[in-house]
């Protein structure tokens, strides 16, 4: 049943994100899993091990940081709620919150924003440098702009919708279990030396997790530029053009919509420790690259956010109050 339990740990997880968002501490449930993970890594990971073994053990990793977290999510909230659905709604609020970055990803875009307000470039760059992986020590007003508009864009999926999306269709240890596939695609996915073989299934996976949220976003991104008096028919459109020029299988989609619909140009040089790299341009130059679209692009969090939040509840009461999706509650 939707009930007690799905309608209200939904609506418990993302009050407490917009009231709260991310508490900074390193017990927060994703700081501990990023603990543990590099635990796990340390454990499973060999220089000198063959390809062949190095991409056995990220699947290991994968598997043993995941498995349990899905299992004991489950039987927890299962033995919780044969107590009382107002206490398993409770928990499954809470373990949900742990999984939305909708407050967090807006109150960083706010921050270089604001540097960017006071003329403090230095204080941005820097600020910058702890949301994206690019070098941003020399960047200029309009690139720090391009910069974070593409990280939030890129988080409206993965850090707003995709974990929302699998509460909807699986319930909170879904949304759990692919919480700690995207940590562990933000730790080892990466085309280096070390973790081109040992990161190879954890970021393949979180491709496969992202491939129908990412495409989500992007019909949520249309209706909030419709909202927001934004160019919809653009976002639309360049994101047909532009979308799959992104070297992600996902990410161009939410970053193209957005792009069209504020009518900037996004992608081009990036600098990843003094070593260069050209992405695809996506969208059409048509306003310049200053502040007021980081602003613009946070808008468009709250509206993506809200109409998530309406299409859930909308399709709750067509249909006539059971729950339509297989697995959304919060099992």
């Amino acid at each position: 049943m939707f009930g007690i339990t799905a309608g209200g740990t939904l609506l418990l997880a993302v009050g407490l994100d917009l009231l709260i968002g991310d508490p900074e501490s390193r017990f927060h449930p994703v700081a501990l899993l990023g603990k543990a993970i590099a635990g796990l890594e340390g454990l499973l990971y060999r220089d000198a091990a063959s390809s062949a073994s190095r991409r056995l053990a990220g699947a290991v990793l994968v598997l043993v940081s995941a498995a349990p977290v899905c299992i004991i999510s489950s039987l927890l909230l299962a033995l919780l709620e044969r107590e009382s659905p107002l206490l398993a709604a409770a928990a499954g609020g809470f373990f949900l919150w742990s999984t939305i970055g909708a407050n967090s990803l807006k109150r960083e875009a706010r921050r270089v924003l604001e540097f960017l307000q006071d003329g403090d470039l230095q204080a941005a760059r820097e600020r910058l440098g702890l949301i994206v992986g690019r070098d941003t020590e020399h960047l200029d007003e309009g690139e720090i702009t391009r910069a974070t508009v593409e990280t939030v864009a890129e988080n409206i999926s993965d850090g707003v919708i995709a974990p929302l999306f699998y509460f909807a269709v699986g319930g909170v240890p879904l949304a759990l279990t692919y919480r700690v596939i995207n940590t562990l695609d933000s730790m080892v996915g990466y085309r280096n030396e070390r973790y081109r073989e040992f990161g190879w299934f954890a970021a393949r996976l979180d491709d496969v997790a992202n491939f129908l949220p990412a495409r989500l976003t992007v019909l949520l991104l249309v209706a909030g530029a419709f909202l927001l008096g934004y160019d919809w028919r653009r976002a639309l459109s360049v994101t047909w053009r532009d979308g799959r020029k992104h070297a992600s299988p996902n990410s161009g989609y939410p970053e193209a919509a957005v792009a069209g619909a504020l009518g900037i140009r996004l992608g081009g040089l990036n600098y990843y420790q003094g070593i260069p790299s050209l992405r695809a341009h996506l969208g059409d130059p048509l306003q310049p690259l200053e502040r007021s679209q980081i602003a613009a692009a946070v808008r468009l969090v709250d509206a993506v956010l809200f109409l998530f939040l309406f299409l859930y509840y909308a399709l709750f009461l067509l249909a006539g109050g059971s729950n339509i999706f297989p697995g959304g509650g919060w099992r």
